[in-house]
């Protein structure tokens, strides 16, 4: 008798787990990016207008954003959103997925566990990628966009977001839609190693979620959890945030000059002429962005992720 056949199966063998494709992290992402890009929008608009007032015509948030409704429209405050949905829909997309396969190459070959050096590589790893492929381009556009002032269609030098990226290119050539690059990637990949590694561990702390134990979280505990994880990135990436601004903003001018030659001259040069709170400008509508859009973000995603755990991988890890 073949010896194969007398053998069976051990009923007690714990199946293999099987981590979640980081396609299907890349889409909790991308819709995640879609809603919070269209609630939130108006709050980054006020942001970018902050950071560019060097004269002091806006007193705060509240008035800089009732000046723009005001002397624009409502509709005003919504400037930039597609190049703005586009690029969050994207740069998540791009987030979750990369980050989902970096952490992989961290993974302990027995627990599958993550460490916590292994969460802060990958994050940042996914962040100065998303910051190069998608953040940097659309954010030149969306910023150039979002500055201009006046009611008029006709006599704005930007007519929308393909005629910005086309005049960019024209102008400045096509390295003009990466200005503010080192920056980017400076604030991105140490907001992603920050967010990634505390919203693991808020889900631990505060809900005992741990990876691999099958749990799903409700989606208020997903909002707190991302709200928490999105605070810290904000406060510590202020500079980098504001120098990524202007030079992301920055024409040639009648000389054919930039004002800002690079990261570290226009830190030199803002510090210098505007002092140094002003490297910390638009922080707080920042941090009433930015918190709130990772709550929503992992509010979707967190249940994206868990739908497809139930239905398909009823033992993998999340």
């Amino acid at each position: 008798m073949n010896e194969n056949q007398n053998e069976s199966p051990n009923p007690t063998a714990s199946p293999t787990k099987r981590p979640i494709p980081p396609y299907v992290k890349a889409l909790s992402g991308s819709l995640g990016g879609i809603v919070e890009a269209t609630c939130l929008q108006p709050i980054d608009v006020i942001k970018t207008r902050l950071q560019l007032d060097r004269t002091g015509a806006y007193k705060g948030i509240i008035h800089c954003g009732a000046t723009v409704s005001g002397t624009e429209g409502v509709r005003a405050l919504w400037k930039g959103l597609t190049p703005f949905a586009t690029h969050l829909t994207l740069k998540y997309a791009l987030r979750m997925g990369s980050n989902a396969m970096l952490q992989g190459a961290f993974k302990d070959a027995e627990t599958g566990k993550v460490s916590n050096h292994g969460r802060l590589i990958s994050g940042f790893g996914a962040g100065v990628l998303e910051a190069l492929v998608i953040v940097t381009p659309f954010e030149v556009v969306k910023i150039r966009l979002q500055q201009q002032k006046g009611l008029s269609h006709d006599l704005l030098k930007y007519k929308g977001p393909i005629h910005c990226a086309r005049t960019i290119i024209r102008e400045e050539g096509i390295l003009g839609l990466w200005s503010g690059a080192a920056p980017t990637v400076m604030r991105n990949g140490t907001n992603q190693a920050a967010m990634f590694t505390a919203k693991n561990a808020f889900d631990v702390l505060l809900w005992k979620k741990h990876e691999g134990d099958g749990r799903v979280l409700l989606p208020w505990q997903s909002m707190i959890s991302g709200f928490l994880a999105g605070t810290a990135g904000p406060i510590c990436t202020g500079p980098f945030d504001v120098v990524k601004t202007r030079l992301m903003a920055q024409s040639r001018g009648e000389d054919g000059q930039m004002k800002y030659k690079g990261m570290i001259h226009a830190i030199r040069t803002i510090y210098a002429e505007e002092g140094l709170l002003a490297l910390w400008k638009g922080l707080l509508p920042r941090l009433m962005r930015i918190p709130p859009g990772q709550a929503i973000m992992w509010t979707v995603a967190d249940q994206v992720i868990g739908l497809y755990e139930r239905r398909y991988l009823p033992s993998a890890p999340l």
